[in-house]
């Protein structure tokens, strides 16, 4: 994520209480981080989510993030 991209974030979450749809991204081609995956499924990034995101996405993969989205 670029930092202009990074400030936005979280600039446009704290604003709104949320993380607009058009800020969480996923692809073919690029392999979910932690926090995508803390984002998509609606919960606050702390330690504890970040963890259980880890594990996830380690247990997982992908389909982690894939299985979270609509």
């Amino acid at each position: 994520m670029s930092e202009e991209s990074e400030s936005l974030s979280v600039s446009a979450r704290d604003a709104r209480g949320v993380t607009p749809d058009r800020l969480l991204h996923t692809g073919g081609n690029d392999q979910p981080t932690a926090e995508d995956l803390v984002l998509a499924s609606g919960r606050d990034l702390t330690p504890e989510s970040l963890e259980w995101a880890r594990r996830r996405l380690s247990e997982e993969g992908r389909s982690a993030m894939d299985r979270r989205l609509p």
